[in-house]
């Protein structure tokens, strides 16, 4: 991600201050290009004069003079162009000695060429225009000034000291005075132009500034939103992805830009392609099969190409924010299950138990007696779980390095279950493990999880039951697995179904109340078969 670029500087009426700023580099490169058309212009002359080409009238009046400056010229351009190579001295200082350098010699030039008449007069707006377009404030005016003025001493001198017939032929002073006037006009235009190309800079400058942090900000917010987003092409391959749309589909870290929606996720790809083509007539669900995350893809053309815009939902925090009105709205039925419920029920336990205790009982009243009571305490324990569920307050998340608390679970599950040393078998891997678990809800899921599978592996020899936590490219994880006769795929389909249960006495409500506790952690509980029979529960955390 690009770093945010500095501010502009802004004067107190809210505009920006007129200067160049020397650390830039574009006002360095015109003035590059200005000492190369000096060297350029120099050097013609020389050349000219070594060929023996120097045109008429150049050199006519004082042909030493002309030699000697024109050489003094170049050795001063070329010194002057190195200087702005190497930045020898501040931007401003080396503009000023530019153009007075020029303005000398151009006037001597100007004079050993029989004066105004010569033509060399002209290079003189070159130099003030460069001025003007380089420099800053009435500089250029001061330029223009000094070089009206060189110009008017320039043809004094020729007046007063040469012959009579150079003079006639060289002096013209309403000519000197238009050169001086084109020099003003060009020096104040050249301003006006530097003035508003400047400008024109800056905002372009603050236009980039705004547009990079507007790019950095929206980069930001899509890397960071709760919402999976991808950018897929005509073929589907991937051109933008953020980190909760690889998360969603159980890509990690790993790149996916260039990779087809084909290799990562053939159901999205498939919806894709039904979107496309018309077909498609509402977002379908669908799972991801490795890790057991549901999302909830929505689909959106953008641009005037064939790309599509993808949003993903996670379907789990959804369902858990489904859950969470659920379970207020069963908080409200608990009462009422309370009060309506357990006092009739704890009326008929008591009224059974005292007639239990009657001396003339048959045999066929008794059993009856019994069953009344049996199911009596099993409707109790029912009401007791929906109680459970309904007054279950929200978790309190902390840092758990599974293999120590998972050791002092064990003691204590051994100590107040029936169950030997050696029936349950830990293992982590590695041993630093560390997940993110509100730990009396852990200690609930486990409880009964651990319940489940020693009942169910009774009759295996130990160890019956395997605690395995461990971590992959995905997700961190931890297994409950028995070595009972397993669960049919017919059964499996609805293990996590409140009231569905296979045992008489069971209330059903356990391995739904083990799932809604993890969802309220943002983990998932689900069952994994083993290839090797049994049955195994993965508790997946959160990330």
């Amino acid at each position: 991600m690009a770093s945010p670029a500095p501010p502009l500087e802004h004067s107190a009426d809210g505009a920006a201050p007129d200067r160049l700023t020397e650390a830039g580099e574009q006002p360095w490169k015109a003035l590059g290009y200005f000492a190369i058309y000096r060297l350029l212009l120099t050097g013609l002359l020389v050349i000219l004069h070594l060929l023996g080409l120097t045109p008429e009238p150049f050199g006519r009046l004082a042909p030493t003079l002309y030699v000697a400056i024109c050489y003094i010229y170049l050795a001063a351009a070329f010194l002057a162009g190195m200087a702005v190579r190497i930045r020898l001295l501040p931007f401003h200082s080396l503009v000023d000695l530019h153009t007075f350098t020029d303005i000398v010699a151009i006037t001597l030039l100007m004079h050993a060429s029989g004066g105004i008449g010569s033509g060399l007069g002209m290079l003189l707006v070159v130099s003030v225009a460069a001025a003007g377009l380089l420099s800053v404030g009435r500089t250029a005016t001061l330029f223009a000034a000094l070089a009206s003025l060189a110009v008017l001493v320039e043809q004094s001198f020729l007046y007063l000291n040469a012959p009579a017939h150079i003079a006639r032929e060289a002096i013209n002073y309403p000519q000197a005075g238009m050169l001086g006037a084109t020099l003003f006009a060009t020096a104040a235009l050249a301003h006006t132009l530097a003035r508003r190309i400047r400008a024109s800079e800056r905002l372009a400058q603050q236009r980039g500034i705004d547009l990079a942090n507007m790019a950095q900000l929206t980069d930001y917010v899509i890397q960071h939103m709760q919402t999976g987003v991808l950018v897929a092409d005509a073929e589907g391959k991937i051109r933008l992805s953020n980190a909760t749309a690889r998360q969603l589909l159980g890509l990690g870290t790993q790149p996916v830009t260039g990779a087809t929606l084909t290799e990562l996720a053939p159901v999205l790809q498939k919806q894709l392609l039904a979107w496309r083509s018309g077909d498609y007539q509402e977002a379908g669900l669908f799972e991801m099969p490795h890790s057991g995350q549901k999302v909830l893809p929505h689909f959106m053309s953008i641009g005037t190409g064939n790309d599509s815009l993808v949003f993903l939902e996670d379907a789990n925090a959804a369902s858990q924010q489904v859950q969470q009105l659920k379970l207020a709205s069963l908080g409200r039925l608990t009462a009422s299950i309370a009060h309506e419920i357990r006092n009739p029920l704890g009326a008929i336990s008591h009224a059974g138990e005292l007639l239990g205790e009657a001396p003339a009982l048959e045999a066929a009243d008794k059993r009856l007696l019994s069953i009344i009571l049996e199911q009596s305490k099993r409707i109790n324990a029912i009401v007791e779980s929906v109680l459970r569920l309904g007054r279950r307050e929200r978790s309190r998340p902390e840092r758990l390095v599974l293999k120590p608390w998972l050791q002092r679970f064990l003691d204590e599950y051994q100590r107040h279950a029936d169950c030997s040393p050696g029936d349950i078998h830990l293992s982590v891997e590695p041993e630093d493990l560390a997940v993110t678990f509100d730990p009396i809800q852990l200690h609930q899921i486990l409880w009964n999880l651990c319940l489940n599978g020693l009942r169910h592996a009774a009759a295996a020899p130990p160890p019956k039951l395997e605690l395995r936590a461990g971590r992959d490219e995905q997700d961190t994880w931890l297994d409950v697995r028995d070595h009972g006769p397993g669960v049919a795929p017919e059964i499996a389909e609805h293990l996590f179904e409140p009231f569905f249960t296979t045992e008489s006495k069971g209330t059903g409500l356990g391995l739904y109340l083990a799932r809604e506790l993890a969802e309220c952690n943002r983990a998932r509980l689900i069952y994994v078969p083993p290839p090797d029979g049994g049955a195994r529960f993965r508790l997946i955390f959160a990330r």
